[in-house]
Parts: structure tokens; sequence; C-alpha cells
């Protein structure tokens, strides 16, 4: 099996890049966004609880997050592999990860951090809300959920480096740029068994 993550700041292409990787090594895509917004969508008891906090730009509980996920990773679990988007977004998700993965036998491999600056991110994120009319992507609640990110998520970075985990890959090139990057060093790992300690 492979098992990743990838994360981010909001509007950092963590979605995109995690399509590509999917089809590209043929794992399984588990997007924590895309879940919830299923649930907003379906006008469900769920959907209408998380949608409080993501239309404020905040992080939707850790307990809610991870019952979520695990109810649909447990039937990813004897695929080739999954991609974690935008999950762990926590310190204790990512604890909690960690123990519901080993508890499976599996093994974490790597995990992608995208950087993006900040006038790219605001930039890529009012472009997408034109395109896709997300309620979650005007100027306040980027702002908010910057300070969030922040404050909350990018704290993983020194948690799954202490684990020599961490792949940390520039997504400020073209798409199909940052794509052929993050694949060279998911062959190389493959290889080698080592993640790339220097930013690609």
């Amino acid at each position: 099996m492979l098992n990743l993550v990838i994360f981010g700041p909001p509007g950092c292409g963590k979605g995109t890049q995690s399509a590509r990787i999917a089809k590209k090594y043929g794992l399984m895509h588990l997007s924590s966004g895309d879940l919830l917004r299923t649930e907003i969508e379906k006008g469900s008891k769920l959907g209408m609880q998380v949608n409080h906090y993501i239309e404020r730009g905040l992080l939707v509980p850790d307990g809610i997050i991870l019952r979520k996920v695990y109810k649909n990773a447990i039937g990813l679990i004897n695929s080739a592999g999954i991609i974690f988007d935008g999950f762990p977004r926590t310190l204790i998700q990512a604890v909690m990860l960690d123990r519901f993965l080993k508890k499976k036998s599996i093994k974490l491999n790597m995990v992608i951090h995208m950087l993006v600056d900040r006038g790219e991110l605001f930039r890529r994120l009012t472009g997408r809300a034109e395109d896709s009319g997300r309620v979650d992507d005007t100027e306040q609640i980027f702002r908010v959920r910057m300070r969030v990110y922040e404050k909350q998520t990018h704290c993983l970075k020194e948690y799954y480096s202490d684990q020599k985990k961490i792949l940390q890959v520039s997504g400020m090139a073209p798409v199909e740029d940052v794509s052929a990057k993050i694949a060279h060093a998911i062959d190389h790992y493959r290889e080698k068994n080592e993640v790339f300690s220097n930013v690609i």
C-alpha cells in the first residue's frame, strides 16, 4: 500500500494534486472537504451542523471529522492505498489518524505539505469563488481561514517532520509541473524508502 496525506493552506491546490496523484498511482482519494460538502448538499442533519462552521471559515470539530473520515477509510483499507486530502487538520486529528492506521497495521508513508504565498492563495480563492460559488471563498472568510490554518494546522509540519515523513512542495508553479515534482518524490520514496528533506 501507499498511503499519503496532503495538507496546506486554503487554495494551495491540495484537492487538484490529490486527484492527480490518486489517478497516477491507483489510490483512493479521501477528501474530508468533499465528504462534508456532500452532507451540506444533501441537507442532512450533519450537513446543517458542519455548515455552521464552514460558512464562517472555522474548522469542523475533531470528533465530527474523525467519525466521518474513519467511517469512509475503513472501506478503503484493502485498496492500493489512500490519499487523505485535507485531513488531518489539527494535531489531535494527526495523532488519532496514526493510532487508527497502527491499529489496522497500515503505514502512513508520506505527508505532502503544499507551500503557496498568501497573495497567490487569495487570487486563487477569489477566482474559485467566481467559478464555483463556494460560500467559504470570500475575502473575509479567507482571512479567518488563514488565521485558523496558522494556529491549528501549520503545526502538522513539525509533527510529521519529527517522523521524517514530510515532503515540502512549492505549489507556485503550473499544476502539471507541481504534479511532476510530487510524482518524482513519490517514485524516489518507493525506490529508496526515503522522503526528500528539501523543498521541491
